[in-house]
């Protein structure tokens, strides 16, 4: 995982560079002007994930980040064609690695418990694939002869995790979850990116949590909610 994370990284990272260099190489003479134009209609991005709203002792450790893409359709709303609407689809791959553990008694009872420092383990991860449906409010300074503008989009996504993951590996004990009752598929999330050219900064907080009626094996309750920082870029 590790390597195919870092692999997709730096294959969005280069690829949008590369088309905005393109761009911007272009001459005065192969410009044309589109005055019904539209922007943004494809998004990569990476993430260092958090995670809020967890049980006392749950801290993040090794590897959380994520990586995303997709294709937002732009809709101007007014005339300058500077605010728009955009609704889309996209991919989402995250992980999360910190100290929470989750396994299954043999009836099948979902555990939760809090790995303190005493417990010495290589790795404690849950991994999620979301297919999502962005929407975003657009404000930005573009014009129809610009490729260089502020921008500032606010939305929300509603996503659907087809498949999860979670991993502990100790040196001799090797635990895999892909079935938990407890938690929550469908993802909601409030949205902003904002910045200038080709670097812009990334915020999501999701809305419900991962979790539902799960508590640990000391009694606390057990949401868990995300909230990822990062880079997006958009590409024409």
């Amino acid at each position: 995982m590790n390597k195919c994370i870092i692999t997709l990284i730096n294959l969005f990272l280069l690829f949008p560079l590369a088309i905005v260099y393109a761009q911007e190489e272009q001459g005065p003479f192969s410009k044309e002007i589109d005055s019904l134009y539209r922007e943004d209609q494809f998004y990569v991005g990476i993430t260092y994930n958090l995670i809020s709203d967890k049980p006392i002792g749950v801290s993040l450790r090794g590897l959380s980040g994520g990586v995303h893409f997709g294709y937002l359709r732009d809709m101007p709303i007014n005339k300058k064609r500077n605010v728009a609407i955009a609704v889309g689809a996209g991919l989402s791959f995250d992980t999360y690695g910190q100290n929470l553990f989750i396994g299954e008694r043999e009836n099948e009872e979902t555990i939760f418990t809090v790995l303190d420092d005493g417990i010495d383990f290589d790795r404690n991860r849950l991994t999620t694939y979301t297919i999502e449906a962005p929407v975003e409010f657009r404000w930005r300074s573009s014009t129809a002869e610009t490729y260089k503008f502020w921008r500032v989009y606010a939305g929300f996504r509603v996503g659907y995790i087809y498949y999860y993951k979670t991993t502990f590996r100790q040196s001799d004990n090797d635990v895999f979850q892909t079935d938990i009752p407890e938690f929550d598929a469908l993802r909601t999330s409030a949205t902003l990116s904002f910045g200038y050219n080709t670097v812009n900064f990334y915020v999501s907080y999701s809305i419900n949590p991962f979790f539902k009626n799960a508590t640990t094996t000391d009694g606390q309750d057990v949401t868990i909610r995300t909230i990822k920082l990062g880079l997006l870029f958009y590409i024409l």
